[in-house]
């Protein structure tokens, strides 16, 4: 197979063990690197995913179980209400993309709780957890 300079061989690049959930209340789960990372560049702090979502993303099954709620739409404001699409509901069964942000951050070792204290809202949360992994914590 012919590949372009543009392409890397990531098999090449990343660790062949994964990185293991360990010194939080959560129990031990194997995730690699490369799928944690995939899985945080799509988290914003704002979204609900299904839980078809989760699994065709190959969130771990275990953490899928353990975060998946049904939330409730307040309608007070449009920050409360939950879309599908361009339609609102009054309920939506799923995972917060931010829970799934901490997880994955816990999974790479970092001290979420300390990188978060300061934010302020989910969306800071995910963006405080991208910034320290991007600086190497």
């Amino acid at each position: 197979m012919n590949r372009s300079a543009t392409q890397v061989n990531f098999a090449a690049v990343l660790p062949k063990q994964p990185i293991q959930l360990a010194g939080s209340k959560f129990p031990v789960i194997e995730i690699a690197r490369h799928r944690a990372l995939a899985l945080l560049s799509e988290c914003t702090g704002d979204e609900i995913w299904s839980v078809e979502h989760c699994r065709i993303r190959r969130v771990p099954e275990s953490w899928i179980d353990e975060d998946r709620e049904a939330f409730e739409s307040g309608f007070c404001s449009d920050n409360q209400t939950i879309y599908v699409g361009e339609r609102q509901v009054n309920q939506y069964f799923g995972v917060r993309d931010v829970d799934l942000a901490v997880r994955i951050g816990r999974s790479l070792g970092l001290d979420v709780d300390r990188i978060t204290a300061n934010s302020l809202s989910r969306r800071g949360v995910v963006v405080a957890i991208k910034e320290a992994i991007m600086e190497g914590e």
